[in-house]
Parts: C-alpha cells; sequence; structure tokens
C-alpha cells in the first residue's frame, strides 16, 4: 500500500515536471522571433547589457514570472504608395506604387523592430508608407517628367537609395519596390506623346498603305492573269467560231452554186438543141416550097421567141433569186462578222480572224452573185442571139413573106389608121349610093397597099445598104405607113 502511494506520488511529480517544463519551453516558429525580457542576456552581436533575448528557429526555457516571452512577425509586409508630387519643372503628377517589405532576419534588425514594432505591428505599413512618401517627393522634385518616364528604375534605385538608412533603423529591409503608374491630371504626359502617337500613326499609316498598294497589285496582277487567261480562250472560241463560220458558209454556197451550175448546164444543153434544131428547120425551108417555108419560119420564130422569154424570164428570175440570196447571205454573215468583230475588238489577235471570215463571206457572196448574173446575161444573149439569127435567116430567104407577114399582123392598125379620117365626120351623105361607098372603102383600103409598096421599097434599099432608111435594123419591125390622105366627103 505503501509501495502505491509511493509510485503515485513518483507519476503525480513526473507530470507535473512535464506540464512544467511544456509551460517553461518556448519555441519560435520559422516566420516569427521570441523577444524574451527580464534578465539580463547576452546576445549575439548585439554585446551585454540589451535587457532581452532574441530567440529564433529554435525552443528555449523561459520562467514564468521571471521572464515574459513576446513573438514578432517575420512574415512579407506591403503597403501601396499613392503620392502626389511636384516634378523640377513644376507639374504636378501623382505616383502610384507598392512597397513590399519585411522585419530583417539578423538580430539587429530584429532587436531594432522590436524596439519600435512590437506592439504596434499594424502600425508598420503606415510607418513604411510615410517613410517612402517623403522621400518620394522629393527625389520627383528633383527629376524631369521625361525622367521618370524614361527611366523609372532610375527612380526605383534613388528612393530605395534614400529609404535604406532609416528603413534599417527602423530593423525593416524592403524586398521590392515598383513603381506603377505615373498619373498627370495636367494631360502633360498626353501631350508629351502626342507627336510620337502621331508619328506612330503615321508610320502605321503608311504602312497600311504600303500593305494595301502591295495587296491591291497582288490582287490585280491575278485579275490581269485571269483576264489573259479568260483573253487567250475566247480568241481561241473565236478561231473555231470563225472556221466553224466558214464552213457552214461554204456548205451553204455550195447548194446554189451546184444549182448554178446545173441550171448553166441545161442552159447550154439547151442552147446548143435550139441550134440543132434552127439548123435542121433551116435546111428544111430552103427544100420546101416559099410558102409553107415562110409559115413553118413564122412558126418557128413565134415558138423560138417564146421559148427564150420562158428561158430569159427563168434566168432571170433565178438569177435575182441567187442574187437575193447571196445579199442576204453576205449581208447575215456580214452582221455577223462585224458583231464578232465589235465584241472581240479588245481581244488582240482576234480581230484579223474575224476580218478575215468577214471579207472571205463577202468574197463568196460576190463571186456567187457574178456568177449568177454572168449565166444570166450568157443565157440572155444566147436566146437574143439566136433568134436574131433565125429571123435573119428567115428575112434573107423570103423578105416578101415576111413583110406580108408583119402587114398581116398588123393589118387591123393599118385599117384602123385608114379609117381615122371618118373619125371626126358626124354626119356622111353617099351620093352614089352603094356604089359610092364601095369606092370609099377600097381607097380607104387602097392606103394599106400603099404601106406594102413601101415597105418593099425599104427591103430593097436594106439589101443594097444593109441599113433602112431611117437607121433602124430590120429585124426591129416594118416602116410605119405614110400618112394617108382624108377621103372628101360632103357632110352636109
Amino acid at each position: 500500500m505503501v509501495v502505491g502511494v509511493v509510485a503515485g506520488v513518483a507519476v503525480a511529480a513526473v507530470l507535473v515536471l512535464i506540464g512544467l517544463f511544456k509551460l517553461m519551453w518556448r519555441v519560435a516558429e520559422p516566420n516569427e522571433a521570441l523577444i524574451i525580457s527580464g534578465s539580463k542576456h547576452k546576445t549575439e552581436g548585439l554585446g551585454e547589457g540589451m535587457g532581452f533575448r532574441i530567440v529564433t528557429g529554435r525552443g528555449t526555457l523561459v520562467l514564468p514570472g521571471v521572464q515574459a516571452v513576446r513573438k514578432l512577425s517575420l512574415d512579407l509586409n506591403e503597403t501601396e504608395l499613392l503620392v502626389e508630387c511636384v516634378t523640377t519643372q513644376g507639374i504636378p503628377l501623382k505616383v502610384r506604387g507598392v512597397v513590399i517589405f519585411k522585419v530583417g532576419d539578423d538580430f539587429v534588425s530584429i532587436a531594432n523592430a522590436g524596439r519600435r514594432f512590437l506592439d504596434q505591428q499594424k502600425m508598420m505599413s503606415e510607418r513604411v508608407h510615410n517613410v517612402f512618401a517623403g522621400h518620394l517627393r522629393s527625389i520627383v522634385g528633383g527629376l524631369t517628367v521625361e525622367d521618370m518616364i524614361r527611366d523609372r528604375e532610375k527612380l526605383t534605385g534613388q528612393t530605395r537609395a534614400a529609404c535604406g538608412t532609416e528603413m534599417e533603423k527602423l530593423g525593416l529591409i524592403v524586398d521590392s519596390l515598383q513603381i506603377h503608374e505615373i498619373e498627370d491630371p495636367t494631360g502633360y504626359i498626353k501631350n508629351l506623346a502626342m507627336p510620337h502617337a502621331a508619328a506612330v500613326q503615321r508610320d502605321a499609316r503608311i504602312a497600311q498603305a504600303e500593305s494595301n498598294r502591295l495587296a491591291t497589285e497582288a490582287e490585280q496582277q491575278s485579275f490581269a492573269r485571269m483576264a489573259q487567261a479568260t483573253r487567250d480562250s475566247e480568241i481561241l472560241q473565236a478561231g473555231y467560231q470563225a472556221e466553224r463560220d466558214k464552213a457552214g458558209a461554204s456548205a451553204r454556197q455550195a447548194g446554189p452554186l451546184a444549182d448554178a451550175a446545173a441550171r448553166q448546164e441545161v442552159v447550154v444543153q439547151e442552147t446548143r438543141v435550139a441550134e440543132l434544131e434552127a439548123h435542121r428547120r433551116e435546111q428544111q425551108l430552103q427544100a420546101d416550097v416559099r410558102k409553107p417555108a415562110d409559115a413553118k419560119a413564122y412558126e418557128k420564130r413565134t415558138l423560138a421567141e417564146a421559148e427564150r422569154d420562158v428561158r430569159i424570164s427563168a434566168a432571170q428570175a433565178k438569177a435575182k433569186e441567187t442574187e437575193l440570196a447571196a445579199a442576204a447571205e453576205a449581208t447575215r454573215v456580214k452582221t455577223a462578222a462585224g458583231a464578232e468583230a465589235e465584241a472581240t475588238k479588245t481581244r488582240g489577235a482576234a480581230a484579223a480572224t474575224a476580218t478575215r471570215a468577214t471579207g472571205e463571206a463577202e468574197a463568196a457572196a460576190a463571186q456567187a452573185k457574178g456568177l449568177a448574173e454572168a449565166e444570166a446575161t450568157k443565157a440572155q444573149g444566147l436566146a437574143e442571139a439566136e433568134a436574131i439569127k433565125a429571123r435573119a435567116a428567115a428575112l434573107a430567104e423570103n423578105q416578101e413573106a415576111v413583110v406580108a407577114q408583119q402587114l398581116a399582123e398588123n393589118w387591123p392598125e393599118i385599117v384602123k389608121a385608114g379609117a381615122s379620117a371618118f373619125g371626126s365626120v358626124d354626119n356622111m351623105v353617099v351620093l352614089n349610093g352603094a356604089d359610092g361607098m364601095a369606092e370609099m372603102l377600097a381607097k380607104a383600103l387602097t392606103m394599106g397597099g400603099t404601106g406594102l409598096g413601101l415597105a418593099r421599097q425599104l427591103l430593097s434599099s436594106m439589101n443594097q445598104n444593109g441599113q433602112t432608111p431611117n437607121g433602124t435594123s430590120p429585124l426591129n419591125g416594118i416602116a410605119t405607113p405614110p400618112q394617108q390622105q382624108k377621103v372628101p366627103v360632103d357632110d352636109k
């Protein structure tokens, strides 16, 4: 029982000792310093008689009731600067910055900071701001705006150097000092930057214009290459189209030319047949009796003239048709070529191709037209020559028959001309009755006989001179009978 009591007392004593140790043992955190006061202590680097002990990063025994332990933070602190300054030029400025500071890690700095801020650690930022504000105003007062703008590092360095001694006395060190902004309420900095901004803007506009020019040149070169490719393609297409048009025109002209050639051959063959027929009939006229020969000559001449007129009319109509077709084709080709030439005027070499196609089309049309007119003229001339030849042959063989035939054909007009003497007589009295009437009619008919005698005289003169007295060809007709005399009539 006694042993148990002794053991309990021993345990209690151990526990008390442990509690006292924990109460007396203090450990400094890495970001703090313990300041132990209440007895003389010798601190490394501080000498004797400082009156307090500094412990960092380790533990120490503190006698409760005899010694007091206080903690000093070694953490970073920051204070913002907003200082109104005036430069050496008299220009007011506002300087914005930030100061990052802390208590120094050495015992001297900790001692200095402990003496000044141990109970006022929250006022540390304000005190630092005041220190830096005063020195910053002093430094800015000796600088120009241009110096501050162009060399902020100089401003920062001078400020840190000026505040270094005071901060050392306060036991503080500056980890960082940054000047964030310099405000210019008067606009001096803005005006100062205007020439540079204008120059930069000018250079930017020049660079932009140069870039636009280069881009435009590249675009125009691209468009030019595209236009060149389009032009080459259109020139090739125009050449192919001209060749197709030329082949089409040749094909279209081949038909009319073939028809004209065929008709020309028909006309030539018909002319030869007519010549052979005329020759045969001429031989037949020479072999037959005069009267039948005259009648047959009249018949053949009439048929030849009718056939001639038919051929001439057909040839003229075909020539006209061919001429109109050729003119229409030439107009169409010329219009098409003109439109094509106008469309391809700016296409370079395409103009020469279109002009050549137009000239060839016009030449082909003119050639077709000339051939048609020549064939028509030739056919007409051959027919007229054949008719003249037949008439001359008939006239040479039987002049009186021809004259008689002409008189017979124009006998009604001759009698009418002889009876025209009675046209103005209103009332006519015949004295001898029926005999007087017969005599009057006989005289009128005698006028026609006079015409027959005149015709014979003309023929005789023609045989001697080869020409009628009045200069006209004997094949064009007979002379007009002389003016008939009026029959004396007693109109009462």
